[in-house]
């Protein structure tokens, strides 16, 4: 196939051969350690009968090659577990069963996904919006007043770590000013209204810690497009400055501001940690750090897996937005 419909295939196949090599690394990593694996699988409180069946369960005796297998397979078209007394199933896309609360991994990250998207998607929208608009603005106004002012806020705000926004954010709008409430996570099925009212707050915490890096990005590229010879011929047919940044600089300066934007998301997917610790959002971050602390490793792979899909998954579009952005761009 050519053209673009041959370059998102490839870009596809790119995609799933990458996320066969992160499965291989997390396998690696989690289930192929020195020590007991089926003990710190099960956890410090398993019993040995527990050890035990847990030990089956992965496939232990087996060579490596025939146990990845077995876990890939699982993903794939789901696996039976045995519980001692029954067999349970495990429909596709099985990532194991926790040993704290013998759950499927998958029904826990399905609870926990909506949460951590809801707040990401977000903030996704605000960040965006703040950063590279005031990029723009600085691009625009270069060597006045406003680009000064701006890049001083920008610096301030890429040194200033996520927290100390979040505290200062929750002290003065929730606490002094009374202006929102703390942040309690409701479900956007049950009260839309309420679902955005309530992750205002932790959606302009995490924008505006993002909202530094795409300013500066966007002012950045910004200036360099504009410095190009195409702009010049633009400006010498005396087409007006609003249309030359809004339109033709704007589209030369996405490409890198996709790729921010591509990172950032599907990293933030699992790397709100704080955001969701700070104000008790139950998402995917903060179960991270409770199965961690449990010990409970098939959760833990299972978040990893999930947060390593968001990653390529993001790339992947971010990729195919490349092109449709900016027709400079190589289908290859």
């Amino acid at each position: 196939m050519t053209g673009f419909a041959g370059f998102a295939l490839r870009r596809a196949v790119g995609a799933v051969i990458t996320l066969l090599a992160i499965s291989v690394i997390v396998y690696v990593v989690f289930y192929v350690t020195p020590g007991n694996v089926a003990q710190i699988t099960c956890g410090p409180r398993c019993s040995p009968e527990q050890v035990h069946q847990v030990s089956q369960q992965l496939r232990l005796d087996d060579p490596l090659y025939l146990r990845y297998w077995h876990f890939l397979a699982g993903v794939l078209v789901g696996q039976d577990f045995s519980t001692g007394t029954s067999v349970a199933h495990c429909s596709a896309p099985c990532l194991g069963l926790s040993y704290q609360s013998d759950q499927q991994v998958t029904r826990i990250i399905l609870t926990k996904l909506p949460v951590s998207l809801s707040l990401v998607i977000g903030a996704m929208v605000l960040w965006l919006v703040l950063g590279v608009g005031t990029g723009i603005l600085s691009a625009w106004r270069r060597g006045r007043f406003t680009e000064r002012a701006l890049t001083g806020l920008t610096l301030a705000g890429m040194s200033t770590p996520v927290f100390v926004i979040g505290l200062v954010l929750m002290i003065v709008v929730c606490g002094q000013l009374e202006l929102l409430p703390f942040p309690e996570y409701v479900p956007f099925s049950d009260d839309p209204e309420q679902w955005a009212w309530n992750l205002l707050l932790p959606w302009l915490t995490l924008a505006l810690a993002e909202a530094a890096y795409f300013a500066r990005m966007t002012r950045a590229s910004m200036l360099e497009t504009l410095a190009e010879d195409h702009i010049r011929t633009f400006r010498a047919y005396g087409v007006g400055e609003r249309s030359i940044v809004g339109r033709h600089a704007l589209r030369g300066a996405l490409a890198p501001i996709i790729a921010l934007n591509a990172n950032d998301v599907g990293s933030a997917v699992g790397g709100a940690v704080l955001i969701e610790t700070l104000f008790g959002l139950p998402g995917i971050g903060q179960e991270l750090v409770h199965a961690v602390t449990a010990v409970d490793l098939p959760v833990v792979v299972g978040m990893v897996l999930v947060i390593g899909f968001f990653v390529v998954l993001a790339n992947a579009v971010a990729d195919v937005l490349y092109a449709v952005a900016d027709r400079r761009v190589v289908l290859t």
